[in-house]
């Protein structure tokens, strides 16, 4: 039982989990599973309630039961109760305050990282205003590699994202060089396919590689479809850069995408065997959101963002060269509106960051949400404030084959130009010396005859 007097009223909460809940701010998802707090008031009980919860207490007293679930069973066995003892006298509204002093450097929250669960993440940041989450997750680096290097200071990567709502190679090809000639792709260029139909998977990927290595761009390729469909692939000696899954954080939620970890684990050994990194071994991107267990009904009572955090103990326990929040994507049921979208964006982008991981964000909203382009102008600038490692881009920000609205390759010339942010070291070279970018990174005027257009128009015939 916890409790807190506010107004002199007496709120009590029966259990961890309800606590996280109740000091959650507010969003729609929470209020469909009724978990949300009644009240501004009751919200800052628990609020204050929660600040003088121990973190070792969540250690203790676990959300979803370790003997029913996977997710939990990995959370608690893969503690480093090493990497914990800097921290582990604090109480949640001590770690907040450590978190924004200066003790609370870059290498060590590095240190700490492993010591930390989704949980703990979790509840922290339900303590913190947006400037709070920006300013931590700005110190926190995590560096990754597989042809290129993701999450340098001072860096902002892009996922050039070609979709189409044919699977059209052309279509495709257009897109993709649409977005190499604005600079992107440098994070991944990655296609959601229309069909699963295995035979298109492989064209997918042998075009994706013939473009890379032909023009040896240093950056790696993914075809966004279901894992089982990768490891077919595969077996099948299709070039597989990275493989892909959308991931939750619990067991259940997990079984409703068809995936456990035992099979996440044979893929990525799969994908290893490849060896077809040449700066590091770093071949898993994953994409997760807020809603996932709810909509799913996987959530066991908790929270929507909570469940998010411990999605990002699978992606972890994986070291994935990627990771995104998809925030806005999965609709107003859920984030309801530009604010709460913002909000979640920043809550996400500080949770992974706290855990050790690479996170990207997708700055996006379906058309039935109450948002719009300026509050995905607002989200993008603040996360690219705190450090964000990639954002997508879409060309125009409207993709029309999901149906939904991102960011464009105009939106990340943008946020490099106000941020004098960079691109990925090896692939700002390439980009320099294929007369895509001048030496001081800004964009040249592209002649007609330049390689990739003539590659292109070659395609076309």
């Amino acid at each position: 039982m916890y409790q807190a007097t506010l107004s002199r009223r007496s709120y009590r909460f029966n259990d961890l989990r309800q606590l996280l809940a109740k000091a959650s701010p507010a969003r729609s998802g929470d209020y469909l599973a009724e978990v949300a707090a009644d009240s501004a008031e009751e919200r800052m009980a628990a609020r204050i309630a929660l600040a003088d919860v121990p973190l070792k207490t969540f250690l203790q007293q676990l959300l979803v039961p370790y003997e029913h679930d996977e997710v939990t069973r990995l959370i608690v066995d893969s503690h480093d109760a090493l990497a914990f003892a800097p921290i582990s006298h604090l109480t949640v509204g001590d770690f907040r305050d450590w978190l924004l002093s200066e003790q609370a450097d870059s290498a060590m929250l590095a240190r700490v990282a492993a010591g930390i669960t989704p949980e703990m993440a979790a509840a922290v940041s339900k303590l913190m205003r947006n400037q709070d989450l920006i300013l931590v997750a700005k110190k926190c680096r995590v560096i990754t590699r597989f042809r290129n290097t993701l999450g340098l200071p001072g860096r902002l990567s892009v996922r050039l994202q070609p979709n189409h709502p044919t699977d059209s190679l052309q279509g495709i090809a257009a897109s993709m060089l649409d977005g190499l000639l604005y600079g992107c792709g440098d994070a991944v260029v990655g296609i959601n396919p229309a069909s699963d139909s295995l035979p298109l998977l492989e064209k997918l990927n042998y075009m994706l590689d013939d473009v890379i290595q032909r023009f040896a761009i240093p950056t790696q390729s993914c075809v966004l479809t279901h894992v089982t469909n990768t490891l077919r692939l595969m077996e099948r000696g299709v070039p597989v850069d990275l493989v892909f899954q959308s991931i939750a954080g619990t067991e259940a939620a997990n079984q409703g995408f068809g995936i456990n970890l035992a099979l996440l684990a044979e893929a990525q050994q799969a994908a290893l065997n490849l060896n077809r990194g040449t700066l590091g071994n770093n071949v898993m991107y994953f994409e997760t959101g807020q809603g996932s267990c709810l909509s799913s009904n996987a959530h066991h009572g908790v929270d929507q963002q909570t469940c998010e955090a411990r999605a990002y103990a699978v992606a972890r326990h994986f070291s994935p060269l990627l990771i995104n929040t998809v925030v806005g994507f999965i609709g107003p049921e859920y984030l309801y509106d530009g604010k709460q979208i913002i909000r979640a964006g920043l809550e996400d982008h500080f949770c992974g960051k706290l855990l050790g991981l690479p996170l990207g964000c997708d700055v996006c909203y379906t058309n039935h949400a109450e948002a719009d382009q300026d509050d995905m102008d607002t989200l993008l600038t603040l996360l690219a404030t705190a450090g964000l490692t990639f954002l997508i881009g879409v060309p125009g920000a409207d993709d029309i084959m999901l149906n939904y609205q991102s960011t464009s390759f105009h939106d990340a010339l943008y946020i490099r130009e106000l941020l004098g942010l960079k691109h990925a070291p090896e692939f700002a070279d390439w980009l320099t010396k294929m007369q895509i970018t001048d030496e001081r990174g800004q964009l040249r005027d592209t002649a007609a005859n330049h390689p990739l257009l003539l590659a292109l128009q070659g395609e076309r015939r």
